[in-house]
């Protein structure tokens, strides 16, 4: 493939009927970033052409006799993880739009789409796969190899456990829950440090209320030669006892730390604190998959609404294709409201995946927790949200005594080839 082939949205075409594959040629005819890989007419035809051709972007009828468009995407999609899936249907109707969301499409396109609005669509979609195929083809992460003892003076200190929250979407609470997380999880017995890798926007310091002096980029400058005095000294503690490794206080700052640099200073935290608690960006890129490889237990959230629903199941998609560990995932369901119409049951049945914490919507509670730089379980921890926190790290410490059982021998060398594929 020449350097500009690799630059064409590979697109391909699923319709039962000749015309529309046809029109839809023509339609895209002068289009030269666009390059049509193949034209299916059944769901299962689509599937075997999607496994030769890898495209980005497929557009897919949602009415065709042997297997529709909305199961025909969801088996697709396990193939080939980074395609995007546009819906095409003359039922312009919220249930067939909710369903092929769930079944993981990307857009929804009305029959018969003009020109512009499908060109425009393609283009919008095929950046979203580039993205996902820069993660799929990214070489294995030379892994630093953990120290049996930690570092000199620490020999008999075990690892810290990392616990990263992660969300597909933005906007689902998960430095909320990462600060509340972090806040339950601290004591004099079990210190805890705070983590912000949200490197461009990262907003911890302000949910508790820290004037940044100090951040990551200190630390990563260091990452091959970390000390405990430098340490010390970029760390921030709040006044409830937590530490707080805050992001860079300018966004262009982020562009300074390597993902290799953020690795080194989490495996470096974790031989230092029990418990490590990192904060993330929405988006899958280098930082993230560095924390990612040296996480203990993945907290991935989730609200009740479709389009969050739909990113979940395209981050276990590409967990599953990643080969990250099911048994090191715990699945949240945040800002719960029975408005909403959508259970923990049905979310964890349409998901195939267990729902091990619900925390209950309460604006009056989390939105002035925000605002003052509080953390809700500073307060009274008896009611919701607070109370389903507590639960929540009930469920967490559970699968981390599950995960220990594990045993060292068993886990070493799987997290050293969690991205090694």
């Amino acid at each position: 493939m020449t350097e500009s082939e690799g630059d064409n949205i590979r697109l391909l075409i699923v319709d039962d009927i000749a015309e529309t594959r046809e029109n839809i040629r023509k339609l895209l005819q002068f289009e030269t970033d666009i390059h049509v890989v193949g034209s299916a007419r059944s769901g299962e035809e689509a599937i075997q052409l999607a496994h030769d051709t890898q495209p980005d972007v497929v557009l897919m009828d949602i009415n065709m006799p042997d297997m529709d468009g909305i199961v025909a995407t969801e088996a697709l999609l396990k193939d080939v993880p980074f395609a995007q899936i546009v819906i095409l249907s003359v039922q312009n109707e919220p249930d067939y739009m909710r369903r092929a969301m769930l079944a993981g499409a990307r857009d929804f396109i009305a029959k018969p789409p003009s020109g512009d609005e499908l060109i425009s669509t393609i283009r919008v979609v095929a950046e979203r796969a580039r993205e996902q195929r820069k993660v799929l083809e990214k070489p294995a992460h030379a892994m630093v190899p953990m120290e049996p003892g930690g570092v000199s003076g620490r020999s008999q200190r075990p690892q810290g456990k990392v616990l990263t929250v992660y969300s597909a979407k933005g906007g689902v609470g998960c430095t909320t829950l990462a600060c509340n997380l972090a806040i339950g999880l601290n004591t004099e017995e079990t210190p805890a440090v705070l983590v912000d890798a949200n490197l461009q926007f990262g907003d911890v310091s302000v949910f508790m209320n820290l004037q940044v002096k100090n951040s990551m980029i200190d630390l990563a400058a260091r990452a091959d030669e970390i000390e405990p005095d430098i340490v010390e000294e970029v760390l921030m503690t709040h006044e409830c006892g937590l530490h707080v490794l805050a992001a860079p206080p300018r966004p262009e700052m982020a562009d300074e730390i390597h993902a290799d640099q953020v690795r080194k200073v989490l495996q470096y935290l974790r031989r230092t604190f029990p418990y490590v608690i990192v904060d993330t960006s929405s988006t899958m890129d280098d930082i993230t998959l560095a924390v990612l490889d040296v996480t203990d237990l993945l907290v991935a959230v989730a609200t009740p609404d479709i389009p969050s629903i739909k990113d979940s199941r395209l981050l276990f998609d590409l967990l599953n294709v990643l080969e990250f560990p099911r048994e090191r995932l715990v699945f949240v369901l945040n800002k719960m409201d029975r408005k909403s119409g959508i259970t923990a049951e049905a979310v964890s049945e349409n998901l195939k995946q267990p729902v091990d914490g619900e925390i209950i919507a309460d604006e009056r509670v989390v939105g002035p927790s925000i605002n003052r730089g509080v953390p809700f379980l500073l307060g009274d921890r008896s009611r919701p949200p607070a109370k389903n926190v507590i639960e929540l790290l009930g469920a967490i410490k559970q699968k981390l005594v599950q995960e220990a059982e594990v045993g060292e021998e068993q886990r070493t060398p799987e997290r050293q080839r969690l991205f090694g594929r």
